[in-house]
């Protein structure tokens, strides 16, 4: 790698949360019940009984927390927008009061220099709507419609960066499918391609609310979750059977992410789950895929690990066992920083669009130590390792515009409660107390030399 290359001098870079995880207030100024707030009153629903209730207290800290952003030298924070702080009931009635929260956050972005990315949608859907059905509910997508427009009415004049939902792999999956995350439903595979297609529905209907109403003129992308195969060696054959890998759709999961994407970039559902799906698919209406296939101005991809593969004797892919010993992160998936190489280079291929990371982090046991300090030279590790191998997809011609760190701290991890801690600030849920941890001042060099500190450069 040239070590006298950097990104563009356009890239951004940025870091991410999201509103559950630290906005607490969840019984304050009008706001409604979220299918979270019922799922973590659920036994044994969340580890140790965990919730939202006050997480990081950031409706009440956000100045602190904006300063914090404005010394690490973040351009641009990702955060998301809680539907029932908004429209208590889903529907119907604005909460003015929740409303003027977001006003409040984006005026002091926007004074501190920050840029703001809004998702409309990490999950959160008002109990009342799933009380009537929600995903499931045909009405749904228009549900969803009808809270962007209450939103971009209120923000786009000032925000400019819009992501409509954040991974429909496990707010479908998870929440309906597995029942790990909220609202914790084990739905028959028919309904859970049923409220896949509502929910994409819901995003395309969202991206024209946005594109038709937006004061500034919106740029407009979404934030799957998003696995990837790589391959072994640099062999054409192994490369190859990565790519097919990472795409092909082989069984009754979300996780095969062509299901959800290819139809957003593509306007159909890809050929090969259609056929293993046959007398389980969704209703589809005349304009469906019209909607959900409404142009998109960049392709955000939440990015944490991957799965090495190599060609088999017919050319497909053969998973390869993990090695005994191998790097794992506190919540025991495996680092594999390739995955920041690989992930950006297929679905740039296959989807054409712009790629901007909008999650990449590390599950770590930090702790503050007797120096007072807060030393994680794992997470640091990982950022570094991770964030090489997306300088090489951007050397390699990859369009990477942006890369957001999970997270900018400590928060709710939804079932694992607040065990695991993802955040580059340390955050003593006691007291509240917020401390910057060495990844913290590592980044803030990272952003100041546009990635050229990665390669050692002053």
């Amino acid at each position: 790698m040239d070590n006298n290359m950097s990104f563009a001098d356009s890239f951004v870079w940025g870091v991410a949360t999201a509103s559950y995880q630290i906005e607490g207030a969840a019984h304050e100024d009008g706001r409604g019940p979220s299918v979270w707030d019922m799922f973590c009153n659920k036994p044994d629903a969340v580890f140790e009984g965990h919730n939202g209730d006050i997480a990081c207290d950031h409706y009440h800290r956000y100045p602190e927390d904006v300063a914090l952003m404005k010394q690490l030298g973040v351009g641009a924070y990702r955060f998301s927008i809680a539907w029932p702080r908004v429209m208590p009931e889903g529907t119907g009635a604005v909460n003015k009061k929740g409303v003027e929260f977001y006003d409040k956050l984006v005026d002091s972005l926007l004074a501190a220099g920050i840029d703001p990315y809004a998702t409309l949608y990490h999950w959160d859907t008002p109990q009342a709507l799933y009380h009537r059905g929600g995903w499931l509910n045909p009405d749904s997508p228009k549900w969803f419609a009808d809270y962007a427009r209450v939103v971009v009415d209120a923000l786009s004049d000032r925000v400019q960066h819009w992501m409509t939902q954040n991974e429909q792999q496990c707010f479908i999956g998870l929440g309906m499918q597995d029942g790990k995350h909220a609202p914790g439903d084990r739905l028959r595979w028919a309904e859970v391609l049923q409220a896949m297609h509502n929910a994409l529905l819901a995003h395309g209907m969202a991206t024209r609310v946005i594109r038709s109403h937006a004061k500034l003129k919106p740029l407009i992308g979404m934030a799957p979750a998003c696995n990837v195969f790589m391959p072994t060696t640099d062999k054409p054959a192994d490369i190859e059977a990565a790519r097919k890998a990472t795409f092909a759709v082989t069984s009754e999961s979300t996780w095969h992410l062509a299901w959800c994407l290819d139809p957003v970039f593509l306007g159909k559902y890809p050929d090969d789950g259609v056929k293993l799906f046959e007398g389980q698919m969704p209703e589809i209406g005349a304009e469906d895929m019209k909607t959900i296939s409404e142009p998109l101005d960049f392709f955000g991809m939440n990015v944490y690990h991957g799965k090495y593969v190599k060609a088999g004797d017919d050319g497909s892919a053969v998973e390869l066992p993990w090695k005994i010993g191998r790097t794992m992160t506190a919540l025991k998936w495996p680092v594999t920083p390739e995955c920041l190489y690989w992930a950006p280079k297929f679905y740039h291929e296959r989807y054409g669009k712009p790629i901007v990371i909008t999650e990449n982090g590390l599950a770590n046991t930090d702790s503050v130590q007797l120096d007072g300090k807060v030393h994680d030279p794992q997470r640091v590790d990982f950022l570094h390792r991770h964030l090489l191998q997306l300088l090489r997809a951007h050397q390699d011609g990859v369009p990477v515009q942006g890369y957001f760190q999970w997270s900018l701290m400590d928060n709710f991890e939804w079932a694992e409660g607040y065990k695991e801690r993802f955040g580059i600030i340390h955050v003593d849920y006691e007291t509240q107390q917020r401390t910057p941890k060495d990844s913290f001042h590592w980044y803030q060099q990272v952003i100041r030399s546009n990635g050229k500190s990665l390669l050692g450069s002053k």
